[in-house]
This record gives structure tokens, sequence and C-alpha cells, in this order.
């Protein structure tokens, strides 16, 4: 973590010493000197850090050598982006007063010659800071030789234990269901090619048991008997083809080989088992390399037809690579009974029944926090085996595994942290620093992946690419991180946002990685010896406050603070926050979603390093002080669902940096003049057209996100009916914006049931309203007219679509010729009847024959709302799948859907035949008296039978 930190220092202090070429930086207490120096030592110490980070697992003084780096770098990092900021400020300044002329307002540093004396003075304060830091650093450095540390070689430490293909199957509980899984797909038919072998992969974290459910199966008298040979091979990292290849040969000839060369080997391992069905078994594969794969996969050719390769990783990406598409295997958490079970084994092996009455109940909540992995349940087994009292016992549970001055070190080093150590330091530094960023969070925290990701780019975490895209460096860390299995319990919204957790195990070992420098505070730590001794070294800090609880002023300790998520709902907090933005000037991420506060205080200027603030849910807040302009860093704001705020600061177009901004359903009404400056803006959720009225001359038109070229994700354009200038639209260049969603409210939800007349120009309005043709969400609201747009159908990247309310809609366009249309959902339109217009089926005029035969080939999800004057719903002659003899074509309608919600279509009579047999898994009918009756199985409807297979069914009356 602590190189991640360094390479961004170093690339500033690189920037910092090329722009200071003038004389009167010299002057500037030697800066240019002060910075070389600082990079010389920050470089020498950069050379060792991978050694050190490794090592300061077993040595605390190595530990505590990183903390003081770590603390010198974080200063460092707050100096230079003071420094960064004034001369941000200072060019903003002096380009917006533009009283100097072009020679005078020069890019180089200090290179103004009205530069005034106290600006001279700020400058000074900051090199005197760099002077400082520099210091720090100089005995950082000098410490580093008492350490001995190397260049770091990656065979030279935390070698990977070496796996066999033996176990003891007696002791192995809670993997019955796992092991006939893995031993059916083994024994199953092929579904390769002859000289094909299909792979089958486990996948899951490190000490879940992987291996040794490879080995169960393995070992199985069937896999036994059913294979001519079985090899196992430890494959680990690096990935070595020779090694491996000379493993395989050894286990299939039975003893040692002779042969060194890669091609050798390879070409007798393809005669060894030439025509023999085969199983092989690579257990711990983390290259992700494909190269190197596609060198041994020849070689395994030329088998018998059922020859397997089963795979254990803890990467998704190398089950991808190796190609076992359709046989992975997610090994999931043991329950706490089975881990209580494996525990117990161990840990009351040889005991007294007056031990086990004494000692169980404290033994089950050591085993509780073992959360599924019986690796640690059985370490945890063997480490309590040596302990005898109860006090003992106290202690481990205490320590809560991680606090290696507790228990064995070594124990749980080498047995518990491996797993996790394996994985983490298998990771490049910077995806290793966003990873331990998620310790400043509660156990058990749902978090949010966009959201995280934004914290992440608030850190400066995320380089940005030549594209700008650091939101996709983020994504790209994500996906990393969720593919080692450091995250859990995914969910996906219907708008498409991600929400997950951490195993609680790895949550203690991120925050043993991290120990002084996140810190949750909740009721319990609340005042406590922790949070006195822990809180000024603390960077990143979560406060899960009691509503009736006072904030605490402990906190203004925490001097260098750079994250600060604040829950609570105690209306005393906006008392205690202009206090906290004087004292925590170091902030990057504020988090005050939820809050009760009324007003954010003129203080949050002094945030000069704020880039993420976060306000949603706020629903009491009222205003927004003209000071947030200051914040020229900033990066995301937040203020959804923020009710009681109806306006934004009117010099927002002053957050040049400013990449997010979300404000939908608050009260903003408009968005300001000056927006069309912000032109790395990405994320603007809802525009609002302000036609006429007291806002009129305030808000920005339509056409001042012409050059905001960046927009994408999802837009919402409100009160379009507003728009009196269409030529607006055209300026805007909507559809050369990089989106993802597209929402047009043109009446609002408000105004479904009333009636109002159609302005002239509505129907040439919503055509000019084009979007990107790789749109991918597209909503529809309030639209007036009598058709949908032709544009519509070219949509060919579309996935989810919105219809309603368009009250004048009765007729649809063939929506089921949408190629990627996964989710649909219709509400409030006048539509009568769904036919073979909408599913986009089309009869040939000759021979009476369906010429296109398949619609909606992705959709899994349709939602139908209150469509009150739809009759009929048409089925198709033929069924899915049926052929005629007229014609070779297959009709295939609807092959993937899975959830069909019907709500308030009271004359709906009945279900089309496609979707009665479609592979549906939940079936929802709400408001819909003839299909409950014609369907309903309380009813005995006399058509249950229909739908009786569909595994869940609701029936609601409304």
């Amino acid at each position: 973590m602590a190189e991640a930190l360094l390479s961004p220092i170093l690339e500033q202090l690189t920037t910092i010493v090329a722009q200071q070429v003038q004389e009167e930086v010299n002057l500037v207490v030697g800066v240019k000197k002060q910075c070389d120096k600082l990079k010389s030592n920050l470089l020498d110490i950069q050379s060792v850090l991978e050694d050190a980070d490794r090592k300061q697992v077993k040595d605390k003084a190595v530990r505590d050598w990183l903390d003081k780096l770590k603390d010198a770098c974080y200063d460092m990092d707050d100096v230079l982006d003071e420094w960064r900021t004034a001369i941000l400020r200072w060019k903003m300044e002096e380009a917006e007063e533009n009283t100097h002329s072009r020679q005078k307002i020069r890019c180089s540093f200090l290179g103004s010659p009205c530069f005034c004396f106290n600006q001279v003075v700020r400058r000074r304060d900051i090199a005197l800071k760099i002077k400082e830091v520099r210091k720090k650093v100089d005995d950082i450095a000098k410490e580093r030789a008492k350490y001995g540390f190397d260049l770091y070689k990656t065979t030279d430490e935390l070698q990977r234990l070496t796996t066999t293909s033996f176990v003891d199957e007696s002791s192995v509980i809670g993997r019955d269901g796992e092991k006939r899984n893995v031993v059916s797909k083994l024994l199953a038919e092929s579904s390769q090619e002859a000289r094909d072998v299909d792979v089958i992969s486990l996948v899951g974290l490190g000490g879940i048991g992987k291996t040794t459910l490879a080995q169960l199966a393995f070992n199985d008298a069937e896999v036994t008997a059913h294979f001519e040979k079985k090899i196992w091979v430890c494959v680990s990292e690096p990935f070595d083809e020779v090694k491996i290849a000379k493993a395989i040969l050894e286990e299939l000839e039975g003893r040692a080989s002779d042969l060194v060369g890669l091609q050798s080997l390879l070409r007798r391992v393809s005669e060894s088992i030439e025509g023999k069905r085969f199983l092989l078994v690579l257990d711990d594969v983390w290259t992700e390399n494909h190269g190197q794969w596609e060198q041994l996969k020849p070689s395994l050719t030329g088998c018998a037809r059922g020859s397997r390769i089963l795979v254990t990783t803890r990467k998704d990406a190398v089950a991808t690579m190796m190609g076992s598409t359709g046989h992975r295997i997610n090994i999931k958490e043991l329950s706490d009974e089975i881990c209580r079970s494996i525990f117990n084994h161990v840990a009351f092996q040889e005991r007294s029944e007056d031990e086990r009455e004494r000692l169980t109940d404290i033994g089950d909540k050591i085993a509780n926090k073992c959360k599924g992995l019986p690796l640690a349940a059985k370490v945890l087994g063997g480490l309590m085996q040596s302990k005898r009292t109860r006090e003992e016992w106290d202690r481990v549970l205490s320590s809560e595994l991680w606090r290696l001055d507790e228990v064995d070190r070594d124990q749980v080093e080498r047995r518990i942290f491996i797993p996790l150590l394996l994985s983490y330091y298998d990771l490049p530094s910077v995806v290793r620093r966003c990873f331990l960023y998620c310790a400043m969070f509660p156990k058990d925290y749902e978090m949010d992946k966009d959201e995280l990701v934004k914290m992440w780019m608030a850190q400066g975490y995320l380089k940005e690419t030549s594209g700008g895209d650091m939101e996709l460096v983020g994504e790209q860390y994500f996906q990393v991180l969720a593919a080692r299995s450091f995250f859990q319990d995914f969910e996906t919204d219907e708008d498409e946002g991600m929400t997950f957790k951490m195993h609680d195990i790895v949550h203690d070992f991120a925050q043993y990685m991290t120990k002084n420098e996140c810190l949750t505070v909740d009721v319990n730590t609340l005042g406590g010896a922790t949070v006195e001794t822990s809180i000024e070294r603390v960077r990143h800090l979560s406060m899960m406050l009691p509503n009736e609880t006072s904030f605490p002023v402990s906190i203004h300790k925490a001097k260098g603070l750079r994250s600060l998520l604040i829950d609570t709902r105690d209306p005393s907090l906006g008392a205690a926050l202009p206090d906290l933005f004087k004292q925590l000037t170091c902030i990057r991420s504020l988090n005050l979603s939820r809050s009760q506060i009324k007003e954010i205080p003129n203080e949050v200027g002094k945030l000069i390093h704020l880039r993420h603030l976060n306000l949603a849910w706020c629903v009491e807040l009222e205003s927004l002080p003209e000071t947030i302009c200051d914040l020229c860093n900033l990066q995301s704001l937040d203020v959804t669902w923020c009710r009681s705020l109806k306006e934004l600061p009117k010099a927002i177009g002053k957050l040049i940096k400013l990449r997010h901004l979300w404000i939908d359903s608050s009260g903003v009404a408009f968005i300001p003049k000056g927006i069309e400056r912000i032109t790395c803006l990405r994320t603007l959720d809802k525009f609002t057209v302000c036609g006429g009225g007291e806002n009129e001359s305030k808000a920005a038109n339509l056409r001042e996100l012409k050059n905001l070229n960046h927009i994408g994700g999802s837009l919402r354009i409100d009160k379009v009916r507003d728009i009196e200038n269409v030529r607006d639209v055209v300026d805007a260049l909507l559809n050369k914006k990089r989106l993802l969603c597209l929402e047009w409210n043109f009446k609002g939800v408000d105004s479904i049931l009333v009636k109002t007349e159609l302005p002239e120009h509505e129907g040439s309005l919503i055509e000019v309203l084009r979007p990107p043709s790789d749109l991918e969400n597209l909503t529809i609201r309030g639209y007036g007219g009598l058709d949908l747009p032709n544009w519509m159908m070219t949509l060919t990247r579309l996935r989810m679509l919105s219809l309603g309310p368009c009250e004048n809609v009765e007729v649809l366009p063939p929506l089921g010729r949408l190629p990627n249309l996964e989710r649909l959902l219709l509400f409030f339109l006048k539509v009568r009847r769904l036919d073979a217009g909408f599913l986009g089926v089309e009869k040939d005029e000759n021979e009476g024959e369906i010429a296109r035969v398949t619609a909606f080939p992705k959709l899994k999800s349709f939602r139908i709302r209150y469509l009150e004057e739809i009759e009929e719903w048409d089925g198709i002659e033929r069924r899915v799948g049926e052929e005629d003899a007229n014609t070779t074509s297959i009709i295939s309608i609807m092959p993937q859907l899975q959830y069909l919600g019907i709500r308030k279509c009271p004359l709906l009579r009945a279900l089309p035949d496609y979707v009665l047999a479609a592979p549906l898994q939940e079936l929802e009918i709400m408001g819909c008296p003839n299909l409950t009756n014609r369907y309903g199985e309380e009813e005995m409807g006399e058509d249950w039978q229909k739908i009786s297979h569909i595994p869940n069914i609701y029936f609601h009356d409304i």
C-alpha cells in the first residue's frame, strides 16, 4: 500500500520540479532543491517497499517503519495538493478578472508580475511544509538500512503451500452436495468434440475448501473406475509450463523423467494419453495469461472422449481463460453449524467431557467468526487445542483473530492469513490500496459500487487514462477484487446499480492491514480507549452514531482525516459541522447522506482537498452555500432526494473538475447558467428545461450541453414540452453524447391523469430528440403524441426500455425486433391489443407463412402496468420450437423470459401460448380478475395446469 502512495507523489514532484525554471522560484526557500532531495529519497525507499510490505506481517518493527512512511506520504500528498490547488485558483482568478494581457497570464508557476505579497507568503508557507516533510523522509530513509530490505523477488517470500490429492474424507463436513455436483460433471457425457477436453473450474475464496473438494472428487470410487489415468498437479505461482508438464508426465509414467525441454515433455505427455480417458487436476491456478495455457493445451488433445480437466482457482478470470464456460462451480461458505462441527472436532479432541461443557459456549462464538471458511475453523480448532483455561479462550475470542500479539503469530500468519495474503499480494499495489480502503466501513456494511469508485477516485487511487476515464479504471479494479472473492452478496437494482458486502473475515483482514488508518466509531467504541488512542492517526473514518448521541469533539484530533462517513439522524450534527470543517481540512471524501441537517455551513469552503460530497437523502437540506463553488477540486456532488433543496449555487460553473452531478428527485428546479464551463462532466442525471418564469434568467439553456462531450450514464430531460426552439435540441448534440441511459419526462408522473392540449411541435420534437445509436437504456414518460419515434427501432443495443405514461399511444412498434432488449416495462398506455406487430413477427404476403420467427431473443423481464384498456394478447399458432413442413424456421418468442408481472389490466382475458411455453421462473398477477379466475389455483381456474410448472406464482388483489 505504501508503494501505491508513493507513485502519485513522485509524479507530482516531477511535475513541480519541471515547472520551476524561473529564477524567482529558487527564492522561495529553495523549493527546487527540496523537491529534488525528497524525490531521490522516495525513489530509494520505493525500491524496497514490496519487500517491506510483506515482512510487516511478521515484523512489528517493519510495520512501524511503514506506518511512519505512510504518515509522511500522506503529509506530502496534502502539501502537494495544496500547492497545486493554489496554482489552479490563481489561474482561475486571473482568467475571471481578465485584467491581464496574454503575455502576463503565463502557465509557468509564479508567472504573473502582479503576484501580490500575500500570495507569495502563502507559497512560502507551502514551501516550508515541503521542507518539513523532507526532513521526516530523510530520517525514514536512514532507518531503511537497519532492516536489511532487498529488492523483492517473487520466489523469496510466502511460498504457496504444495497440495496433494490425498485427504481424510472422514474429517470433511458439509460438502456432500458440492461433491456430488463435481462428480456428476466428471462422469457426464462430454459436450466437446472428441479431441477436446471439458474444463471444470472450482472458484472461490482462499481457504474455502476448493482443494479439499477436488480431492474428494479425485478419490471417489466411481471417478477412479471411470478414468484410465488420473493426474494431480499443484500449479500455484508462478505458472511454470516446464514444471507442470514434467509433473504431468511423472504422474502418467509413475517415475521421474529425465526430459528437460518443454516441447519434448509435451510430446511425451501427448503420447502417454493418446486414446486414453484421463482426469487432470490443476490445483491453485493463478495465471490469467492465455498464452501460457495455450502452450500446454495442445498436448492434452488426442485423448479419449470423456476426459476432464478439473481446475481450482481464486479467480473468475482464470476459469474463463481456461474455457470452463458452463462448467464453473462457485464454492459457497459453510453454515455456522458445520463450521462449529469442524471447530469442535479439532479443538476438543482428547478433551474430557468436563472441559467440553466448560468451554463450548465460548468455542461456539469463536467458530462463528469463521463465517463459513473451513480452513479458518480447522486452524482455530488447532489453536485452541493447546489452550486449557477459559481466560485463554476469552482472549482469543476478543482478539478477532488478527491481533498478532494476543495469539500465536506463526499459527495465525501461516494458516489463516496465508489464503488471504496470497490473494492480496497477487494484486497490483494500486488494487491492494483500493481493497484496504474498504476497511473504513463497518462490518456487514452494504457498499454501493459506483459510490465506492467515486471514493477511490477522490483519494487519488485511480490513475487517469489517456481518455481521462478514471471511472473505467475503478470499474476494472472492482471487477478484479470481485473475481478474487474479496467482495460478496452482490445485488443489482432495476437501475443497474450494484451493492455488495465483504465477508467478515476478509473485513478483519483488511482492518488488520490498515490498523492505524481506518476506524469505525459506533455506540460501543464512542468515548472509549480505542477512539482516544487511535484517532490522531486515522485517515479514513466511519461514524455510526445513535440518534441521541451528541457529536464527539474528539474527532477533531484526526487532523489528517481524508475520508469521513457520518451515519446519524441526530439533528445536532448541523451545529457541529462548522467546527468540524475548520479542523479537518484534509478531507477528500465526505458522506453526510440521510442526515437531518438543514444547511451546509460556509466553512465547507475551507475543505480545499474535497473531491467527493454525498448529501443524498438529506430531505431537510434547504440550501448550499456559494462557498461550495470554491472547491475547485470537487469531482462529485450528490443531492438526490434532497426535496427541500430548491437551487444549486449560482457559481457552479467554477467547479471545473466536477465529473458527476446528481440532482434527480431533489427540489432543484433548474441547472444554473455556467454549466457549459464544466467540460469534464461525466454524469448529469437530470436537466430541467426552464420555459419562462422567475428562474429563466438564472437557468441554463439546453444548448449549453453542446460542449459537454463526456456526459454519459443516465440523463433525464425534464419538462421537454417547455422547449420553445427545436434548434436548442439540435445544438445540444444529444445524439453524440456517450449515454447509457436517456429519459425524457415529457409531462411528469404527477400529470398522468391530467389531459392537456398537445403542443403542435411535440411530434417533431421527439424525432429531433434522437439519442446515440448505442444507447442501452431508454425511458419515455409523459409523451402526449400518437406515435412513438421512428428512431426507436434503430437502437439495436438497447437493453432496457420503459414506456409510459403515454396516454395517446395505441399502437406499439415491433419491439420484438430489438435484438438485445432484456427488460421491458409498459405502463399507462392506450394499447388495446398486443399482437404479431408488437412481436415483430411478419407474415409472407404470398405464402401466408411467418417469415420472421425470432422475437425478443434476450428478454428476461416483462412488466405490464395499468394498461386498463388491453383485452387481447395474441398467441402464435405454433409453439416455441415447433417446425412446419413448409418452412425451416423455428418460432422462438421470448426464449429467455424469466419474470412476467401484470398489474391492473382488468380486461385482459388470457396469456399467449408463447409466454406459457417460456422458461418463466416467476409470474406475478395483481388486480387482473380475468387472469386470476382463469389461472388461479385457489379458484381452481380452468387453465391452472398451464402455469403450474412455474416455480414462483403470485396472485394479488388490489
